[in-house]
């Protein structure tokens, strides 16, 4: 019969091994090495994180046995544990052993979902304290039909950041869900209340898709938007509201436009003659099926440019009067915008009419202005 091979035996053993300690806790840890390896307790040192430990924090408990004190620890350096490790005087490793210095976690809070199209959903959450365990720590997003369903786990981890998990398909209508978020790390497990929501009060769509942005004639205060409706909205009965946000090609800030209602087009006045502007849309689908609930805006579609024309009028040159006729374009533009404030309701009804009919008014209270002016004895 062969001769049976006894394994070679460890040259040290650590302990405790892998522990998991609360920060701020000490840890009395030993290395004992074996008899073949002809070593002593003196021959022997120190290293956490690759860091030697300093000769007073060691005891020898025995020929062969050297421990070391290790006071207040904090939290561990990397998620996958500090490395303590035993050596031998010409550095060689004898042991080691991961030390996990952390807090069990908090209970995930802030939980939000959507569903797109109401294909699909998705929920993010917060982690508690920051999510600064110092511990690798799991989340899982559990859900459950609220009356008679099992508690599923959802798989698609990260779909829209760190903390948010996508379930992809087979969702009930009409129907609430309960969901929930464990964490868990090697110190523990904390749950989040659960949330209830109905698929149908969560929907959002994509962007609103062709978004074509032209000139109004000559008007060089103005671009026309129009757009389409996203095509999920099509399938499902629903209201819906957009918005439109526009910038000037050198500027990062945005104005919102929030009073479009559910009309596919809307007029944007006021602007500068001869600027290049950048114009999103996004739309909010609402009272879907009845539901009491805001909707969720959409992500905002790419964004789409224009010129207005550039002004005769403010072009200066040789004309003297130039920038006096500037100074009367703008006046008579902070008067028009004025009198909509009071005459019109939002955005939708901004239009050539709304301005004809100020031109009305304008020429009204100039006649009226000339005739108070005149002196009745000539």
């Amino acid at each position: 019969p062969l001769p049976s091979v006894s394994p070679a035996a460890d040259p040290a053993v650590i302990s405790p091994q892998d522990p998991t300690l609360l920060i701020g806790s000490s840890l009395v840890a030993t290395c004992t090495v074996s008899p073949e390896s002809h070593l002593r307790a003196e021959d022997l040192y120190w290293t956490l994180n690759g860091r030697r430990l300093p000769a007073t924090s060691y005891t020898t408990l025995g020929p062969t046995t050297l421990s070391v004190a290790l006071t207040r620890l904090n939290g561990s350096k990397q998620q996958s544990g500090d490395n303590l490790v035993c050596h031998s005087r010409d550095g060689g490793i004898l042991a080691g052993s991961c030390l996990y210095v952390g807090l069990p976690p908090e209970k995930p809070v802030n939980i939000t979902c959507w569903s797109k199209n109401m294909k699909d959903l998705t929920c993010k959450w917060a982690p508690g304290n920051e999510g600064e365990t110092f511990l690798h720590t799991n989340y899982t997003l559990k859900y459950k039909l609220r009356w008679y369903g099992r508690d599923n786990t959802c798989q698609e981890y990260h779909t829209a950041g760190p903390y948010s998990c996508r379930i992809p398909k087979d969702l009930a209508l009409f129907t609430p869900y309960e969901i929930w978020v464990e964490a868990s790390n090697r110190m523990g497990v904390a749950v989040s209340d659960v949330v209830m929501l109905d698929i149908l009060d969560v929907v959002t769509t994509d962007p609103p898709p062709d978004v074509h942005v032209s000139r109004v004639g000559d008007l060089e205060d103005q671009l026309s938007v129009r757009w389409s409706s996203p095509p999920a909205l099509k399938d499902f009965l629903f209201q819906a509201k957009y918005q439109i946000q526009y910038r000037v090609e050198d500027s990062s800030e945005w104005k919102v436009v929030d009073d479009v209602g559910n009309q596919t087009s809307c007029r944007l006045a006021g602007l500068r003659p001869g600027t290049v502007y950048f114009v999103q849309v996004r739309c909010n689908p609402y009272g879907i099926y009845g539901s009491k609930k805001a909707g969720i805006w959409s992500d905002w579609s790419n964004p789409t440019a224009a010129s207005t024309p550039r002004s005769e009028r403010a072009a200066g040159g040789c004309d003297p009067k130039g920038g006096e006729q500037n100074t009367t374009l703008r006046r008579e533009l902070k008067q028009f915008f004025g009198w909509v404030k009071k005459h019109a309701y939002g955005c939708s009804n901004l239009g050539i009419k709304l301005y004809d009919q100020w031109r009305v008014w304008l020429q009204k209270s100039h006649k009226a202005r000339n005739q108070v002016g005149k002196d009745p004895s000539t």
